[in-house]
C-alpha cells in the first residue's frame, strides 16, 4: 500500500515564489533570481531553458532584467541596493519569513538580543541575521544553546528575543523551549517554524510509524527536505530521493506499507512521477493496486487552467480567447464572488488573466470558465498565511447578515461576527455596508471553505498606538474637538481621537442640571480643554463650561450694586425669599427687605414664582452671596414722592 503525506509538495511561500516567476514570463519579461529559486534542481533547470539566469548580487543584474527575490528573503542592505541601482525587482519573500523579519527588527529596538534558531548558512537565515544592528548568536540543538549560556552565563539575565528558521525540526525547538523556560528570566519567544512545516513534518512523522519504508522526496540542499528524513528515520528504512531514477537502486520491492512525503520545494510533477514508477517495481496480488495508486494522485491532481484575453463583454458573460478552437466565455456569477458587481466594471477588453476550465462543450464548440475560482485558489493560500503571520488585510464590506458582516478578500468571503466587526457593542452594522475595513484572520476551515476575520482587533491595536501617541502630547489646557461617547449620572465621556476624557457633570454648565443629558447627547461634538491628567493611570479630566458663560463674570461687568432687575423668587426661608436674578445666581431678600413694614413670615408677602423687582444691594464675589432688596425700592418711591 502506497500512501502520500496530505503536505508534501510545495508550500505556500515557495509557490508563490514560482508563480512570480512564471507570471513575468508570461509578460515577456527578462527574469533572473537572487540565488537559485527554490533548492530543487528539476525545476531550477527547467527555468533555465526559459532563460531564467541565477544571479549571486544585485549587481548581477543586466540591463532590462527584472530581479526575483526567492521566498528566503534576503537583509534590507540588498533591497536598498536594488534601489540604489535602479534594478526592477519583485520581492517573493515568504509572508512566514517577513514576519520574523518584523520581530528581529522590533525586539532589537526594544533592547533584546536575537537568539535564533536555525542555520547561520541557510539563506533564509543569512536574510534574518541582516535585520540585527545588535550582536546576536545562532544554535542549531539544544547541546548548541547550553553552551552558549554555560560561555556567557550573563545570557540568562539579559533581555532576549527567541525566534526559529522557519523550516526549523519542531521537536529539537521543543527541547530548545524547555531549555529556555528553566535558564532565561526575561526571554521573549515566538514560535516563527511555519505552521506547513509544522504539519509536514507531523505527517511524516505518523506516516513512517506506519510504513515499511518512507521515500523522501525533494532537493538534498533543501533544509526542509533534510529534516523531514530526520523526522522519519527514526521509525522506518527512510530514503531521500530528487527524481523517480533513483528508485532502481532502493530496495522498495516485498515492502507492503510505503510512505510518500516531499520537501516544500518539490514541485507535484515529480512527486506523480515517482507514484507511477512504483507500479513497475512493487510486485503484489493485489488487484486493487491501480486504484490505490490513483487515489494517492488524486490531491495532486487538479482542474485544468487557462490563460484568456477579454474580446467582448456582456451583462450576464465576459468572453475570452484561450487559444483554443473553442470559445470561452465566463458567466458573470463565475466572475467574482461580490453578488453586486458588475462585469463591465470588473474587466475590459484586452485584460488577461487565469482561468479555471468548468465545463467543455465540443458540440456547440464552448468552454464555460471560472474566474472566482482561481482567484479562491490563490486567495486561500494567502488567507492561511495572513493567519499565521497576524497580517492586517484590507477588503470590501458587501454584505450585512445574520450575526455579522461579509467582506470580500481576493475572491474569498470572509465573515466578520459582530462581536468582531465594530469596535463598541451596539454599534449599527449597516454602516459598514460598501466600506473598505482592515481586518486579520482569526480561523480557517479550508474543508468548510470557511473564514472568520476580526475588524475589531485591528480597531483596538490602532486605538492604542493612537493612545500612545496622545499620551506623548497631551498637556493641562490643550484644547480638543471631541465626540460624546457616552453619558453616566456623574458626567460625559468623550473620544478625544483614540483617547476617552471626561466631563463632571459640574463642569457641563454653570447652572445645576440632574442629568449630563440636558447639556448634551451621544454623538455630539463638542469643544473641551484638559482640566488634570493623571497619567499613571491614564485619566484625563476635561473641562467644558467656557469663562465667558460664567454667570459670576456677567453679574460682575453687567450688574453693579444698585442695580434694579426683575427676580424670580424660587425658595422660602424663615429668614427671607430667595430669588434668581441671572441663569445659576440667586440672591437672598431677607425677610426685613421684603417690605417696609414689619412682617411675621415671608409668605405674608411672597410665593415662590412670583417675579418682582428688586435691587441689588451688596455682592461678596469670594462667597458667591448677593443681597436683594425690595424694600429698597419702596423706600425710594417713597422719597421720590415726598419730593413731588
Amino acid at each position: 500500500m502506497i500512501r502520500v503525506a496530505k503536505t508534501a509538495g510545495f508550500c505556500f511561500g515557495v509557490n508563490r515564489a514560482v508563480e512570480t516567476v512564471y507570471k513575468l514570463l508570461d509578460e515577456d519579461k527578462t527574469v533572473c533570481t537572487l540565488g537559485p529559486i527554490i533548492h530543487n534542481p528539476q525545476l531550477v533547470e527547467e527555468l533555465g531553458r526559459k532563460g531564467v539566469r541565477i544571479i549571486d548580487a544585485p549587481e548581477d543584474a543586466k540591463a532590462g532584467e527584472t530581479v526575483v527575490i526567492r521566498s528566503h528573503g534576503v537583509p534590507p542592505e540588498v533591497i536598498e541596493k536594488l534601489k540604489v541601482l535602479g534594478v526592477d525587482y519583485k520581492d517573493a519573500t515568504c509572508p512566514y519569513v517577513q514576519k520574523i523579519h518584523r520581530l528581529v527588527s522590533d525586539g532589537e529596538r526594544e533592547g533584546r538580543r536575537v537568539m535564533l534558531a536555525g542555520d547561520a548558512k541557510h539563506p533564509e537565515v543569512e536574510g534574518i541575521l541582516g535585520c540585527c544592528k545588535t550582536p546576536y548568536r545562532t544554535f542549531k540543538t539544544r547541546e548548541e544553546l547550553e553552551n552558549l549560556f554555560k560561555n556567557e552565563p550573563e545570557l540568562a539575565e539579559m533581555p532576549l528575543l527567541f525566534c526559529e528558521q522557519t523550516t526549523f525540526n519542531v521537536e529539537e525547538w521543543e527541547k530548545c523551549l524547555d531549555f529556555v523556560k528553566k535558564v532565561c528570566t526575561n526571554a521573549s519567544v515566538f514560535d516563527t517554524i511555519c505552521k506547513a512545516t509544522t504539519n509536514r513534518q507531523r505527517e511524516a512523522r505518523e506516516l513512517s510509524r506506519e510504513s515499511d519504508l518512507m521515500l523522501v522526496i525533494g532537493g538534498r540542499h533543501s533544509s526542509n527536505t533534510a529534516k523531514l528524513k530526520e523526522v522519519c528515520e527514526p521509525y522506518a528504512q527512510t530514503y531521500l530521493i530528487e527524481t523517480a531514477a533513483e528508485l532502481a537502486a532502493l530496495p522498495v520491492k516485498g515492502k507492503m506499507n510505503i510512505g510518500i512525503t516531499a520537501g516544500a520545494s518539490t514541485p507535484a510533477s515529480i512527486i506523480k512521477e515517482v507514484l507511477v514508477t512504483m507500479t513497475d517495481k512493487i510486485e503484489t496480488n493485489e488487484l486493487n493496486f491501480e486504484e490505490m495508486l490513483e487515489e494517492s494522485l488524486k490531491s495532486l491532481n487538479t482542474d485544468e487552467k487557462v490563460h484568456g484575453v477579454v474580446v467582448s463583454i456582456s451583462p450576464t458573460e465576459v468572453y475570452v480567447d484561450v487559444g483554443r478552437k473553442q470559445a470561452g466565455y465566463i458567466p458573470a456569477n463565475e466572475l467574482s464572488n461580490d453578488p453586486n458587481a458588475k462585469p463591465e466594471d470588473l474587466v475590459k477588453i484586452g485584460d488577461e488573466m487565469d482561468l479555471l476550465i468548468m465545463k467543455t462543450n465540443d458540440q456547440e464548440g464552448t468552454i464555460m470558465l471560472s474566474k472566482k475560482r482561481i482567484d479562491a485558489i490563490k486567495g486561500w493560500e494567502d488567507i492561511a498565511a495572513a493567519m499565521d503571520a497576524e497580517e492586517i488585510l484590507t477588503g470590501k464590506v458587501t454584505e450585512v447578515v445574520k450575526g455579522g458582516v461579509i467582506v470580500l478578500y481576493n475572491g474569498i468571503r470572509v465573515f466578520i461576527p459582530a462581536s468582531q466587526a465594530v469596535a463598541n457593542r451596539g454599534d449599527d452594522l449597516e454602516a459598514l455596508k460598501g466600506q473598505d475595513v482592515q481586518f486579520r484572520i482569526i480561523e480557517v476551515n479550508r474543508q468548510r471553505r470557511r473564514a472568520v476575520g476580526s475588524i475589531r482587533s485591528v480597531l483596538r491595536e490602532q486605538r492604542k498606538a493612537a493612545q500612545a501617541k496622545f499620551w506623548e502630547s497631551v498637556e493641562e489646557g490643550q484644547e480638543f474637538t471631541g465626540t460624546v461617547k457616552s453619558l453616566t449620572n456623574f458626567g460625559a465621556f468623550v473620544d478625544l481621537g483614540g483617547v476617552d476624557g471626561m466631563i463632571h457633570i459640574s463642569e457641563l454648565s454653570w447652572n445645576r442640571i440632574k442629568h449630563p443629558s440636558e447639556v448634551v447627547s451621544v454623538g455630539d461634538t463638542v469643544q473641551v480643554y484638559v482640566k488634570s491628567l493623571d497619567r499613571e493611570n491614564g485619566k484625563i479630566s476635561l473641562g467644558y463650561k467656557k469663562k465667558e458663560d460664567n454667570p459670576w463674570e456677567i453679574l460682575k461687568n453687567e450688574y453693579p450694586v444698585g442695580t434694579v432687575c426683575d427676580a424670580t423668587v424660587v425658595g422660602m426661608t424663615t429668614f427671607g425669599a430667595f430669588a434668581k436674578i441671572l441663569p445659576g445666581i440667586d440672591g437672598l431678600i431677607h425677610i426685613s427687605q421684603i417690605a417696609d413694614r414689619r412682617i411675621e413670615k415671608p409668605q405674608d408677602v411672597l410665593k415662590v414664582g412670583d417675579v418682582v423687582k428688586v435691587k441689588i444691594t451688596d455682592i461678596d464675589f469670594d462667597k458667591k452671596r448677593v443681597s436683594l432688596s425690595i424694600r429698597a425700592l419702596l423706600e425710594d418711591q417713597g422719597e421720590d414722592a415726598s419730593e413731588e
